[in-house]
């Protein structure tokens, strides 16, 4: 079904760059960049899937092509899947409009791993494979930046006195019982607005060289993912989740960021919403692991990025070898970490408090490969496009427990924000 060839590559930042631009002549693509981040869960250090030979937008097609098939499909499931999953709904705002779910069956596939490019295209275009890898490693520059564009006016759909109330409530829940942890997120939004995606995507990459960055077009819906956060990964009968819950600014020098680093790591406040958040991920993942494989490989590590200190924990477990992936994504989505504990009467709390709807924020992103096996991010420290409708957006969120302060929570809100208003408000 697949030609397959690889080629040495000289330099690798050089040839992610090359192949970064050279998708931009195409209508749909996925760009997945680990940015150098390696470990045991690690597939390659990027990879780029253009071109469609067939396009889903539905969980039912979706399933159907993944029972059947056995290829490439990449795309992203966005939050509101979960009313498919669980008897919910989402009534809020939706500026950006996109589809819940979009995927599809990449012409081309290219990774960069080992320092080789590895092609593996459809056999009725394998013929161009030595032509696209000439056309990318000819590759000299960047193209020339498109003209300034008119400043973008960000702002907020909650603003600060509304947070505070908003935030009161969600605590009033959970002194009743109702709830143990909720993630409240607010949108950052601007109309009229028209930015370069691939140029914007660049900027808020360099910022943070996340582990799970992605940038996504579906014609003139666009995602531009700065993600620290891996949702799931199937590796064989291995599943691994990566919950993060605490974070804390960079420091301004050594000393203060060793601070920080320490503070972080025995804040009680922060370590109970990564515990409480894992406990969800262990009961998600038990649904279908073989009895007695749920186990918490790492639990509140911290973990450094250019921006900020964050806490992640690993969950893993071991499923059946028939165990169907898509079921495994149905059975944890959505991450625990932006839902809150319980998870269902967390989303129906969120959903009555919160102004918008999230759409592809805090859903996922990532691919199936053909032997069945799947890896997807968290769709947080994101700015999300429809150029047709010129609406930008980007949303941001903390997690509400019992022990919270509000004016605490409002601050880690704009921590959070700023990478992406840097990004946006500067040429």
């Amino acid at each position: 079904m697949r030609t397959h060839r690889f080629f040495r590559i000289k330099s690798l930042l050089q040839s992610k760059e090359a192949l970064f631009w050279w998708s931009k002549q195409f209508d749909t693509a996925v760009w997945l960049d680990s940015n150098s981040h390696q470990d045991q869960y690690s597939s390659f250090e990027a990879c780029l899937a253009v071109g469609v030979s067939q396009k889903f937008e539905t969980t039912k097609k979706l399933r159907t092509y993944l029972e059947n098939e056995k290829d490439w499909l990449f795309g992203y499931f966005s939050y509101d899947v979960k009313n498919e999953l669980e008897d919910l709904s989402s009534n809020n705002f939706d500026g950006l409009e996109f589809p819940e779910v979009q995927f599809f069956q990449p012409v081309k596939v290219i990774q960069i791993k080992d320092d080789e490019l590895h092609f593996s295209y459809l056999n009725g275009v394998s013929q161009e494979i030595e032509e696209d890898y000439i056309e990318i490693s000819s590759f000299t520059a960047a193209p020339t930046p498109s003209e300034p564009q008119d400043p973008i006016k960000i702002k907020m759909r909650i603003h600060k006195d509304a947070y505070f109330d908003k935030a009161h409530r969600f605590l009033e829940h959970i002194h009743r019982g109702d709830i143990y942890e909720a993630n409240f997120c607010q949108e950052f939004y601007a109309e009229d607005a028209t930015i370069d995606p691939w140029e914007t995507y660049q900027k808020l990459n360099d910022i943070s060289e996340p582990p799970f960055a992605a940038f996504v077009r579906f014609n003139d819906n666009y995602l531009m993912c700065a993600s620290p956060e891996r949702y799931l990964k199937k590796q064989g009968q291995k599943v691994i989740s990566q919950p993060i819950k605490g974070t804390a600014r960079r420091g301004s020098n050594e000393w203060e960021d060793e601070k920080i680093k320490q503070e972080l790591s025995e804040d009680e406040k922060e370590r109970s919403e990564n515990i409480m958040i894992t406990d969800l991920v262990r009961n998600d993942l038990s649904k279908s692991a073989i009895k007695g494989s749920v186990s918490v490989d790492e639990l509140c590590k911290l973990y450094t990025f250019k921006q900020v200190h964050q806490l992640i924990s690993t969950i893993v477990s071991k499923v059946a070898m028939d165990k169907n992936s898509l079921g495994l994504i149905k059975e944890t989505f959505p991450m625990g970490s932006m839902t809150g504990a319980p998870k269902i009467s967390a989303m129906k709390i969120i959903e009555e408090l919160e102004e918008t709807k999230r759409g592809l924020y805090s859903g996922a992103v990532g691919y199936f490969s053909p032997n069945g096996d799947f890896d997807f991010n968290v769709v947080i420290r994101s700015i999300l496009y429809n150029a047709s409708k010129r609406y930008v957006s980007f949303s941001v969120g903390s997690a509400i427990t019992a022990k919270s302060d509000p004016g605490k929570e409002y601050e880690e809100c704009l921590l959070k924000a700023k990478a992406m208003r840097m990004v946006l408000e500067t040429d």
